[in-house]
């Protein structure tokens, strides 16, 4: 038994830095055969033999990475104090997210003015909308301390929730816009699979951050989860168009414009639903507030 696991420790344990290259090049070989009706057949053969090495070797070192993940987490001052920050955690997501979102709304806004079309204005609006709200959110999270000045957060967080109603009128309109004229976001096969696989994650964690982040008592950071939420459920809208154009050729136009019609108007609910939630919410505590500070002062 020592020698067969010495063995298999010489056939499988490689370096880790080799195992990291074998798993992207057998995902390259992998997506050449399945792309490709004519790929040559023993390149193809080549690339299931290699991926199915490589996914051994992955699943023969992946409890020692790991340890040695886990190791360096503790050892890594900026990473332990990323793990223990949430205010920061929040913050640097911020930034990304009102970069990531003034760039693609300025890109629609351009794609507009070239095409002369409401797709790309509404896509446009959608995505401003979006920085707005992380713009605002940032601003409070560099200057207020969360669960510190509750009526200053309860106030951005109703503000948030007005922005989620105007951006689910302009969610409306490209619902409306693709059920009309039935199309969609149009990708690749390879493309729309990953994207899949990017929006269930990020569907997963937003509500997974929503449940988490509720124990800071956070109104500021509320809001931010909130906001991811929606962001997540409107890319489930368009995954769904991406799918249906990538793999639905069988399907009759009315079947198509049912489905999406279906999804919009329930993700369109979801938001709506939201955003009355964090309104009629946040109304609440600052008039609590208010009437608080009203008995302190008699």
């Amino acid at each position: 038994m020592e020698k067969l696991k010495k063995l298999l420790n010489k056939l499988f344990c490689l370096p880790l830095p080799l195992v990291a290259v074998m798993a992207v090049v057998s995902a390259v070989l992998l997506i050449y055969s399945f792309a490709y009706e004519d790929a040559i057949a023993y390149v193809a053969y080549f690339a299931y033999f290699f991926s199915a090495y490589s996914l051994t070797c992955v699943c023969f070192i992946a409890p020692m990475a790991y340890k040695r993940l886990k190791a360096f987490k503790q050892e890594n001052k900026y990473i332990q104090l990323y793990s223990s920050d949430a205010r920061l955690r929040v913050k640097l997501s911020l930034y990304g997210s009102v970069a990531m979102n003034t760039a693609y709304a300025l890109f629609q806004l351009g794609m507009g003015f070239y095409y002369h079309s409401v797709w790309f204005y509404a896509l446009c609006g959608y995505y401003a909308l979006l920085a707005i709200m992380r713009f605002f959110l940032l601003k409070d999270t560099l200057r207020i301390v969360a669960g510190q000045e509750k009526q200053a957060e309860w106030r951005r967080y109703r503000f948030c929730g007005a922005l989620l109603v105007a951006m689910n009128i302009t969610l409306a309109v490209i619902v409306a816009y693709i059920v009309h004229q039935n199309r969609g976001f149009e990708h690749g096969e390879i493309v729309t699979i990953t994207l899949a696989a990017y929006t269930f994650t990020a569907v997963t964690m937003a509500i997974i951050n929503i449940v988490k982040y509720r124990k800071y008592e956070s109104p500021l950071f509320s809001a931010a989860k909130a906001i991811s939420l929606t962001a997540a459920l409107v890319s489930m809208l368009s995954l769904e168009t991406s799918m249906l154009t990538a793999f639905g050729d069988g399907e009759t136009a009315l079947f198509r414009q049912i489905i999406t019609a279906s999804t919009g108007g329930v993700v369109c609910l979801l938001v709506l639903a939201m955003a009355s939630y964090m309104i009629i919410r946040s109304t609440k505590e600052l008039e609590k507030i208010g009437d608080k500070e009203s008995e302190k002062q008699l």
